[in-house]
């Protein structure tokens, strides 16, 4: 599946971007919190609730997506993630609720896996109370947010390897342990382009064979880390 790498987090530092208010001026923030973990979730209700403008609710993470009013859900990231694949798939009668992930998870291929799911913010738990607050209230207001040290981390990736949108494709899809034919069958283009791209990922990232391209991206967080795992040379 592709996604656009680059404009996402560029449009969301400090939350700018789409200015279509979800919540008016003047109405409370509806916000649900359905975060995995106990201690987060209760430091969050507590940050949020001594604010007038919030009115908290806390659900467990898996009735989220049937809980509505809320302007705005608060998830850790494996939640926040299928919340995305259940309102994707479950009929809208209101504006669904934006998704805000809090999370511990920072590396580039976490922060863009929840960008291309369709979430609206992403925070690491270690933020500081104005963050949240920033964060929440940007969503409230149709906006997104990522945090600027997140933005520049996924932005200066692109920018310092100079990936092109289909070279990460094949990125992708080589990691996947997927051989040229397969990969110009998922993407419809020739086999001889794929070469084309792959060679271009050996140059970009300094690698000398696919397994090293691989795993050299997995180390900047531009593929899952699994990858890794399963070849930890």
């Amino acid at each position: 599946m592709r996604m656009d790498n680059r404009t996402w987090p560029q449009t969301a530092v400090g939350g700018t971007g789409n200015t279509n208010a979800i919540v008016q001026q003047g109405d409370k923030v509806q916000v649900l919190i359905a975060h995995a973990d106990p201690i987060v979730s209760a430091g969050v209700a507590a940050l949020l609730g001594a604010h007038g403008d919030m009115h908290i609710t806390t659900v467990a993470a898996a009735d989220a997506v049937g809980h509505g009013g809320a302007d705005v859900v608060i998830l850790d990231h494996r939640n926040g993630l299928e919340h995305m694949r259940r309102c994707a798939s479950a009929p809208h009668h209101d504006t669904p609720a934006r998704v805000l992930i809090v999370t511990q998870l920072e590396r580039e291929w976490e922060v863009r896996t929840a960008m291309m799911a369709g979430v609206h913010g992403y925070l690491l738990q270690n933020a500081d109370p104005e963050q949240l607050l920033t964060a929440v209230r940007s969503l409230s207001r149709g906006m997104r947010y990522l945090s600027a040290e997140l933005s520049r981390c996924v932005a200066d990736s692109f920018t310092r390897i100079g990936l092109t949108s289909r070279e990460t494709d094949v990125l992708q899809l080589l990691a996947q342990g997927q051989c040229n034919k397969s990969i110009a069958r998922e993407l419809g283009i020739g086999v001889g382009t794929v070469k084309t791209h792959v060679k271009g990922l050996f140059d970009k990232l300094g690698a000398t064979a696919r397994t090293h391209a691989v795993v050299l991206a997995a180390r900047r967080g531009l593929v899952s880390d699994s990858f890794l795992t399963n070849n930890p040379h």
